[in-house]
């Protein structure tokens, strides 16, 4: 049987019913300060879309939210949904779990890729001349 998730001893279903100041408590120091300055203009405009696209699927449809917006904070009433985060070149998908909440969805969508040493190229050095072509 697999574990029930808990947040700070809190079960999700209790921390979806929570009030956002009461879910703000239980964060940690740097989460707690940036949500109690409040959420940008644009940070309410993704949770607005987040509602409605959750409402929508609810009725049956498969919404995704693509967003630039990598400095918001994972909220309970994200967790199940799919969103569609930009990394500086094109959109990852990151399917929300209950184990993400309190980080930050860039945390998701890595940025850079991971270096592939492998054999050099044409005119990469002097005894690269003697590589066999393909």
């Amino acid at each position: 049987m697999p574990r029930e998730f808990v947040y700070r001893g809190l079960k999700l279903d209790q921390l979806q019913s929570m009030s956002m100041d009461e879910f703000i408590d239980l964060l940690p120091s740097r989460q707690r300060r940036s949500l109690h300055r409040g959420l940008t203009p644009e940070q309410r405009m993704l949770l607005e879309k987040i509602r409605k696209t959750r409402e929508a699927n609810r009725k049956g449809s498969n919404m995704v939210v693509k967003t630039h917006i990598r400095d918001m904070i994972i909220l309970p009433e994200m967790v199940g949904l799919t969103i569609l985060v930009h990394n500086g070149k094109d959109f990852v998908s990151v399917e929300i779990k209950p184990e993400m909440v309190g980080h930050y969805l860039g945390e998701f969508a890595i940025t850079n890729k991971p270096v592939r040493h492998g054999t050099p190229g044409i005119g990469a050095s002097r005894s690269s001349m003697y590589v066999p072509l393909r």
